[in-house]
């Protein structure tokens, strides 16, 4: 396959993603709509707050898991972390989410067999990899009461990127940061920030627990303003790393140090597909050619690269839901093969107690 050129990346997004880093001529020019901005969703959080615009309490527990900046800061490996931690101290867990770049807004159940078009990526990869109820909607709380009709078992609902969703009410949530921290520290669409960081001390939707996410290779290199962190709320650091392995279409595993001595094309239609891609490369990988689609990117694109692949097709996990489909099981004999690279998120063991800690007192109290 020839070298991947950038014009498969989404260029609005690549160009914005440039302004956040200072606060140079563009961000100073988008500051004044940054400002609007803020005042609109300050207004919005007030009408929630006074009852105006309505908030749905479920009858279970519900932890919520969001970023208070744009793009993709770690929220779904989060989620995953949280659903193995959660099973394990004997909850039985359910998933709502928006299900973002789905075809339909209502409600819907994801099966291990749902078409990514159809429920989005996130709850495709979730559905699949933690094996839990998952519903859709653009109203969660409707996602939320359909999951706890047909799995009357779970007792605890996980909100996946819902931070800013106050129309479900929340009695834990999670802010998740990575290595870009708050970037120049302005409000969209002049800086990175969806509402303003550090929340303030009167802000009943500040989050309970926030978790600091760093790369552990060395070529992502964080951001020079380390995050804030604001009194009496507790912050967390996480490790996020490339597992030792690859995934086929089957589940069948195969060392990722096998691809090492092979040029490889890597693929990623995420938020941030240079991170991935220098991953690839801390761990001895040779990139013939890299291939940035936009997140959320359709199923055309996807196989239109298998097609033209001519060896080892790497991507992320949530790019797998939909690569996957293209060619689940390859002629014998067929040099295109398609894997996935899992991310592994590794939370300091005070992020659980911490959690566990929340969840005990949440039980007393309901």
């Amino acid at each position: 396959m020839p070298a991947a050129q950038p014009q498969h990346l989404d260029k609005g997004q690549a160009r914005w993603q440039g302004i956040w880093r200072t606060r140079g001529p563009l961000a100073h020019l988008l500051w004044p709509v940054s400002i609007l901005y803020g005042w609109l969703t300050a207004l919005r959080r007030r009408l929630f707050a006074a009852g105006v615009l309505k908030t749905v309490r479920l009858p279970v527990p519900v932890i919520v898991v969001g970023n208070v900046v744009v793009g993709g800061a770690g929220k779904t490996p989060t989620v995953l972390a949280l659903l193995q931690h959660l099973q394990q101290r004997g909850w039985q867990p359910g998933v709502v989410s928006r299900g973002h770049g789905r075809r339909g807004t209502g409600v819907l159940e994801v099966h291990p067999d749902t078409p990514a078009t159809d429920s989005g990526d996130e709850p495709a990869l979730i559905r699949r990899s933690a094996g839990v109820p998952v519903f859709v909607a653009a109203r969660r709380s409707e996602a939320g009461q359909a999951l706890l009709a047909a799995h009357p078992g779970v007792d605890l609902i996980v909100c996946d990127d819902g931070l800013q969703h106050l129309a479900l009410g929340r009695d834990l949530s999670i802010a998740v940061f990575d290595d870009r921290s708050t970037g120049n520290g302005w409000l969209l669409p002049a800086g990175l920030l969806r509402e303003p960081w550090p929340p303030g001390k009167g802000n009943p939707f500040r989050p309970d627990l926030v978790l600091n996410q760093r790369s552990e290779s060395p070529a992502v290199v964080p951001s020079t303003s380390p995050l804030e962190r604001p009194c009496n709320l507790p912050v967390f650091e996480a490790t996020r790393r490339l597992a030792d392995h690859a995934v086929g279409p089957q589940g069948q595993r195969r060392p990722l140090r096998d691809f090492q001595d092979q040029p490889v094309t890597a693929l990623a239609g995420i938020a941030r597909p240079s991170v991935f891609f220098d991953m690839l490369r801390a761990r001895g990988l040779t990139l013939a050619a890299t291939v940035a689609l936009p997140d959320h990117a359709g199923q055309q694109a996807y196989a239109e690269l298998l097609e033209q692949s001519t060896g080892p097709l790497l991507c992320t996990e949530k790019d797998a839901v939909k690569l996957f489909a293209c060619r689940p099981e390859p002629a014998s004999g067929d040099a295109r093969q398609a894997w996935a690279v899992p991310l592994e998120l590794r939370p300091e063991a005070a992020f659980f107690e911490a959690l566990d800690r929340r969840l005990a007192s949440i039980q007393r109290i309901r």
